[in-house]
């Protein structure tokens, strides 16, 4: 047993500094994480041609408590490999494929989405999607620094202007006052528009649904004029964004209040996106292999809905042990649906 899993076990109260979720929420996850790691084991057993009896070869040198803490703390505090394996007291390497193996159990097990969530299952998904239209959802992207990309023209499409730097670009859509993450995209190219990016997501909404974005979705494009061709900022029907200054001009004393207001509202999706930055992985530079983008910020998704309790893990015990015999998740969004209905 590690010292740092000895010491979460010892210490309950410092889990959600040290993993980022709290100790009750880490031991579900824990017993989700064994089921779908013996899982995969019986299948890859099931198709193994064995030479020796099964047992064999060399021990693991981490229990798998240590090994999924391991992950969790690369993903929250984005140390190398390198100090992580010190930390474990196994090679740099190991701490690598441990950390692959176990962060790609968590994506399956953890929803980075509710829309995700429910899609396996058709008819409660319509409901969701119909359900959500009672509510203003709310919009906005964030960009995370890469790595520069070797080829160039990967270079020209990850180089933001904004941020100065190659960049991935995650938007977020959120209930109202962030109490789940509703839709997410990761890793689109720095130099993609927040408005292009949310266009391609309004499919998977009912065409009731009404959004809240900044000004960044307010698109801006050339519009047929007599005279001359001027360029004109459009709303797309289905979303709601601040009034905008005009040129050479001022917003009226009721337009800056009406504008204070939306950002009151619209304020909670930034908290979500810093809940995501709490994992420093999400915040900083990403250093581990592009290809890896996206399943990773998605399986951080997944954890912050653990943390926040818009995921739900039930444990299920057998009655004659404590040998756990399934987990089952769920989303705190329906039971918001009683309230609808009624």
């Amino acid at each position: 047993m590690s010292y740092t899993w000895n010491y979460i076990k010892k210490n309950p109260k410092q889990t959600k500094r040290l993993v980022g979720i709290n100790h009750e929420q880490l031991s579900q996850l824990i017993e989700q994480a064994k089921l779908l790691h013996h899982q995969h084991q019986e299948k890859i057993q099931n198709q193994k041609v064995r030479l020796i009896k099964p047992g064999g070869g060399a021990s693991q040198k981490l229990s798998i408590e240590d090994q999924i803490v391991l992950t969790l703390i690369y993903l929250r505090h984005h140390i190398n490999f390198q100090l992580l394996g010190l930390q474990f007291q196994v090679s740099e390497s190991t701490a690598n494929s441990t950390f692959n193996y176990w962060q790609s159990l968590f994506r399956e097990a953890l929803p980075a989405s509710l829309l995700e969530q429910v899609k396996k299952c058709e008819e409660e998904s319509d409901i969701i999607r119909e359900a959500l239209t009672e509510y203003e959802l709310i919009v906005d992207s964030a960009e995370q620094v890469r790595e520069r990309p070797k080829d160039y023209n990967q270079q020209k499409n990850f180089y933001s202007g904004k941020k100065k730097n190659h960049t991935f670009k995650n938007q977020f859509i959120v209930l109202p006052k962030g109490e789940d993450i509703v839709d997410v995209v990761v890793g689109k190219p720095g130099t993609k528009s927040d408005i292009n990016i949310c266009r391609e997501r309004l499919a998977k909404f009912d065409d009731k649904q009404r959004l809240s974005g900044d000004k960044a979705y307010l698109e801006v494009r050339p519009v047929a004029n007599l005279i001359r061709q001027r360029k004109a900022h459009l709303r797309e029907p289905q979303i709601r964004t601040p009034h905008k200054k005009p040129k050479n001009g001022e917003l009226t004393p009721q337009q800056k209040k009406d504008n204070k207001l939306f950002s009151s509202n619209r304020i909670f999706v930034e908290h979500v996106i810093r809940l995501v930055k709490i994992f420093k992985i999400a915040g900083e530079r990403f250093r581990l292999n592009s290809s890896k983008y996206s399943q990773v910020i998605l399986t951080i998704c997944g954890l912050v809905r653990l943390r926040t309790g818009a995921l739900v893990l039930q444990v299920i015990k057998a009655s004659e042990s404590p040998e756990t015999i399934e987990v089952v998740s769920a989303h705190t969004f329906g039971s918001k649906l009683t309230s609808i209905a009624s």
